[in-house]
């Protein structure tokens, strides 16, 4: 039976992905001497958001995920971002593999927005693995599971999921309403010929301000 090691080395942003996306880079390493045919690899990706520290501004933003940060000695737990796959090919010895990452970038998806709330540093992440083993012994294929004890830590730059959001939407975000909210925006863009949805809530902002100093 073969014996893995896995690290994770490094991430890429994949530019021309369809939507948000990087790559996590991983070695793979077999220390028995064992020749590794393939490997059906699966791998649940957690945000340990307790592995690193805050400044004011990230704490303020954080709030609404993670509450007052007095409380964050109960509520910073890891948190679930995304579970991928990828086939690894054949080796020996050790093998490097690029493991496709996409991503949402709606801000109502918890991973999301606390990807958004950080200013710089690192993102902590934990990679947990599983997945199918194909070996030949003796000539004939064995097959047996990856050990649900394989994984790896990994701090992903904050920059670097930035460059791949910005790779498809630089200078954007995203927010989700109702229908119902859309017809009224709408209604309010096109009676005042605004050409942008930017400019549209830029302009119902200046009317809040404006009623707000009005008032007395």
């Amino acid at each position: 039976m073969a014996e893995l090691a896995f690290d994770c080395i490094g991430a890429t942003v994949d530019r021309y992905a369809v939507v948000p996306a990087l790559s996590l880079v991983l070695r793979i390493s077999e220390t028995s001497g064992q020749q590794v045919e393939a490997i059906a690899l699966r791998c649940q990706i957690r945000i340990e958001p307790a592995r690193r520290r805050y400044s004011g501004v990230e704490a303020e933003r954080l709030n609404d995920l993670f509450g007052e940060t007095e409380r964050w000695a109960d509520t910073l737990k890891p948190m679930q971002f995304t579970t991928v796959a990828t086939m690894v090919p054949g080796f020996s010895g050790s093998c490097d593999v690029e493991l496709p990452v996409p991503f949402t970038y709606d801000l109502e998806v918890g991973s999301a927005r606390y990807f958004d709330s950080l200013e710089a540093g690192e993102i902590p992440l934990l990679l947990l693995f599983s997945g199918t083993v194909f070996t030949v012994s003796d000539g004939r294929m064995q097959v047996y599971q990856v050990p649900w004890s394989k994984e790896a830590s990994y701090r992903l730059p904050v920059s670097v999921w930035r460059e791949a959001i910005d790779a498809h939407f630089p200078n954007s975000a995203w927010v989700r309403m109702s229908r119902q909210t859309m017809e009224e925006l709408q209604r309010f863009k096109s009676s005042r010929a605004l050409p942008t949805w930017d400019m549209t809530l830029t302009e119902l902002l200046a009317r809040a301000d404006s009623d707000a100093t009005d008032q007395p």
